[in-house]
Formats: structure tokens, C-alpha cells, sequence
């Protein structure tokens, strides 16, 4: 085996073309060697975590780049694991790639277990993500993943979050008795969704996923000014009565100007345990019509689902991967998102700041 620098050189100019899923930059420094083994060429690429839910789509990019402009030679391409540490953002310093704010026009649709099936599918997929409960009146988070307990002191003024199978998450549900009632108006809002945000251990993170309150109240107004949200996930009910409801959403999150990158539709359809057969209970489609009217990218489909329902009260929301039935909706959202957010970063690639480690 030996390395050829000038055929090196020429597969960093084909793959220089080619965006890097975080940063959009040209991929020519992530080309970690190039190495001739007999008939075969053998490429090592660094991609990082953060774009571990779209790794298979995006070796096939580079493979299909790599036979357009070399169609007499055989790759071997294998992606590497390359480290990137997160900028601290905001004026809470949070070590975050993507801070991605998951809400809803209104209650009742869904929108917790979506936060948390997103946030499992990345973890799952390789990423380091957190989950953030920031819908003080109505904590779901601990029910939806069983962690229960109360959050304990960390590192100097630190607050440990409570950890799910590697997942750090933050909820008030986390800091009061159980059953005991948050009334608070806006000021103590604010200065809880601060703390929660600054004052949290969080770590090193790709994403931190934050399931906000229904409706349009001013959770997100104080979020916008902590840290650069890097986008908003609106999830909805196929009806039109949830969808007026979304609207209203969509256009909340433009007017504090946080980008909408995506919906979600849940309870698309119900899909029958007996006989495997989807009904359309209420309406299909009415979300992803509305998101390709409005430039809107659609991120997937939830269908209605008795399993999905039950794991979700037990606190068993990782096992809804393990379903062939609901498992793959859920996996299809979070490499729709990544894949989102790949495009936005290659319209718009960041400046390096801080030196590359291979």
C-alpha cells in the first residue's frame, strides 16, 4: 500500500465541491489519506458527529463524485470519526452546534414525543445531543423517558442534568416535588428558561433539543435572546383546526426572526396492530401540503399508533425503534433535519474558527 500525494491532491480538488454536513465548507481538509492498494484506491474522509444521522447518504454522495470524475478507477471510501468542538454560543457560552426549538400551535399534538423520538433517533444515530424540557407548565419529558428524581449540584454553580441512556436533560419537572404546580408569569419564566440553558452541565453538544410550551406565548421571545437558535420544528395534526393553529406558530417564530426549518405531522394516520392497515382518522397530508406551499422544509410523518402510545406512559420511548412499524417514521425524521440543516450550512458555510482536530 502506498500513499500517492498527487493523486491525493486531485481527489481533494473532485471532493473540494462537495459541502461537509456541518459547516458547508468543501470537504478538501477533511481527506484524512489516499492510498493505492493494488487496482483499488483507498479514501479515508473525517466527518463529524454531528452528521452522524446522514452518514450512509453521505459516503454515497462522495462515492458517486469520486466515479463521475475518476470512471477508471476503484474506491474504497471509509468515513472517519473527526472532531470539531462546538463554538460557545450566545451570552450563556452553551457548547452547542445546533440548538433546535421543537413546538406547536397548541396542545395535544404530539409535539414532547416528537422532541423526544428526535432526540433518541440522533443519539442513536452517533450524535451528541441534549434534551431541554422548556415547557414549564406542562413537563412531559420525565414521564416520556422514565428518568425521575430530582436534579443534583454540580461543577461550582452547575446544575448536573439527569441522564438518559447518555442524554443530558433539564426540566423543571426535575426541580419541584412531584404533582406540585407551576405558577409563574413572565419574568420567573424567563429567568427559568435562563437558568435552565446557562446554568445546566450540558457538556459538549451537536444539538440541543428543546421541547418549548404550546401555543405562542413568550418562552421563545426569552430563548431568542440567550443563544442563536439555529431553527424552529413546528409539529401538527393533519385537520385543518391544527393547522390555522400552526400557522400561527410559524409566523410567531419569523416575527423574533428564528428560522422555521421544518414540520412534523403527527397522528398522520392510524395504523391498525391487527391487520397492519392505515386509516386516516384525521385527514392526511394537510401538513405537507401547507409546508411545500410555504417553502417549508416537511420533515416526516408520525402515524397513530397503539405501541407507540403505551411506551410513551411507561417511559419506554427507545423501544419504538426496535418497531418495524413506527421505528422507521421516526428514524426518517432525524436524517430529514440533519439533511435540512446540511443544506442550509452548504448555502451559507461557516468560517472556521477554531483549528480542525483529525
Amino acid at each position: 500500500m502506498t500513499e500517492n500525494k498527487e493523486l491525493l491532491e486531485q481527489v481533494r480538488t473532485a471532493l473540494g465541491k462537495i459541502p461537509d454536513p456541518e459547516t458547508g465548507r468543501g470537504l478538501s481538509k477533511q481527506i484524512l489519506s489516499v492510498v493505492e492498494s493494488g487496482d483499488t484506491i483507498e479514501i479515508k474522509i473525517g466527518l463529524t458527529s454531528f452528521a452522524a444521522a446522514i452518514r450512509d447518504e453521505f459516503k454515497a454522495k462522495v462515492e458517486s463524485e469520486l466515479a463521475n470524475q475518476f470512471s477508471d478507477s476503484t474506491f474504497n471510501v471509509q468515513i472517519d470519526d473527526f472532531v470539531r468542538p462546538p463554538q460557545p454560543l450566545g451570552t450563556v457560552g452553551l457548547k452547542c452546534k445546533a440548538v433546535i426549538a421543537i413546538a406547536a400551535g397548541k396542545g395535544g399534538v404530539g409535539k414532547s414525543t416528537a422532541a423526544t423520538s428526535l432526540t433518541i433517533a440522533l443519539k442513536r444515530a452517533g450524535s451528541s445531543v441534549g434534551l431541554l424540557d422548556a415547557d414549564v407548565y406542562g413537563p412531559s419529558i420525565p414521564q416520556l423517558t422514565g428518568i425521575r428524581g430530582r436534579c443534583a449540584a454540580g461543577q461550582g454553580e452547575k446544575i448536573e442534568p439527569m441522564d438518559f441512556n447518555g442524554i443530558p436533560l433539564m426540566s423543571i419537572g426535575y426541580m419541584i416535588p412531584p404533582g406540585e404546580a407551576v405558577i409563574w408569569r413572565g419574568p420567573m419564566l424567563h429567568s427559568a428558561v435562563t437558568t435552565f440553558v446557562r446554568n445546566t452541565d450540558w457538556g459538549e453538544l451537536d444539538y440541543l433539543i428543546i421541547d418549548m410550551p404550546p401555543g405562542t406565548g413568550d418562552i421563545a421571545l426569552s430563548l431568542s435572546q440567550l443563544l442563536p437558535l439555529t431553527g424552529s420544528v413546528i409539529v401538527c395534526t393533519p385537520q385543518e383546526v391544527a393547522l390555522i393553529d400552526a400557522v400561527k406558530a410559524v409566523g410567531m417564530f419569523r416575527k423574533v426572526k428564528i428560522p422555521v426549518i421544518g414540520l412534523i405531522e403527527n397522528m398522520s394516520s392510524f395504523i391498525c396492530p391487527d391487520c397492519s392497515k392505515s386509516y386516516d382518522i384525521f385527514g392526511k397530508g394537510g401538513a405537507k401540503e401547507y409546508a411545500q406551499q410555504d417553502g417549508i422544509p416537511f420533515l416526516g410523518e408520525i402515524p397513530l399508533n397503539i405501541s407507540l402510545r403505551q411506551r410513551g406512559d411507561a417511559g419506554k420511548m427507545v423501544d419504538n425503534f426496535d418497531d418495524e412499524t413506527v421505528g422507521p417514521y421516526l428514524e426518517r425524521i432525524a436524517k430529514s433535519l440533519v439533511t435540512t440543516l446540511a443544506e442550509n450550512a452548504a448555502a451559507n458555510p461557516t468560517t472556521p474558527q477554531l483549528p480542525v482536530i483529525g
